[in-house]
């Protein structure tokens, strides 16, 4: 089991504990150990991301306030190109002296383990559909081509199952116009000869 010192996420609070009311900022940039997210965005391992944070002694604890700012990898749920998009993302949370079931993360070994809040927070405030822009129309259910790219795409419109019995016969009435109207424009002694 790794030492939380050896965590990137880890911050050394040594000079905050046990005094109320002493306050300082402190900014890290984390790569990224494994990637968070979902199978359709995330922020991937070996990325960046800063955190900037605020950090106060309470009498109970450290009380960080903090700002996670990076890019997340996605796929749009519309058209399925790959999109980046920026991650911000605020949190708040008390990190206790002790171990009580009151509160979630606590101080340890005068250290500060900011993962699981930056992993969670990051997680929750990404798109659950993510779109490469909000008037994304999507693929065309046709063909599949992308729609943003051929806004005058068109197919021609299919013919209603409940009439495709009947797309034969107007071959066949025309066909049949045809034959009347050229029987019509022959001249009186060429159709006395068909006779």
């Amino acid at each position: 089991m790794s030492r939380i010192n050896e965590s990137p996420y880890a911050v050394l609070v040594r000079d905050l504990i046990h005094r109320p009311g002493e306050m300082r900022e402190h900014s890290i940039q984390v790569v990224v150990p494994e990637t968070f997210g979902t199978a359709v965005i995330g922020v991937e391992k070996g990325s960046t991301l800063s955190v900037k944070g605020r950090f106060e002694s309470l009498h109970d604890g450290i009380l960080v306030d903090a700002v996670v700012s990076g890019k997340a990898q996605a796929e749009c749920v519309r058209c399925l190109i790959d999109v980046t998009l920026p991650v911000r993302v605020e949190f708040q949370e008390l990190f206790a002296y002790s171990e009580d079931e009151a509160f979630d993360y606590t101080v340890i070994d005068e250290y500060i383990d900011l993962e699981p809040v930056v992993r969670d927070s990051v997680v929750l405030s990404l798109p659950f559909q993510p779109v490469c822009q909000k008037d994304c129309l999507g693929l065309c259910p046709e063909c599949g081509v992308r729609l943003l790219d051929n806004p005058g795409h068109e197919h021609e419109a299919p013919i209603d199952a409940r009439w495709a019995a009947l797309a034969g016969l107007q071959d066949f009435t025309q066909n049949s116009h045809d034959q009347n109207s050229h029987d019509a424009n022959d001249s009186p002694e060429t159709q006395e000869e068909k006779s």
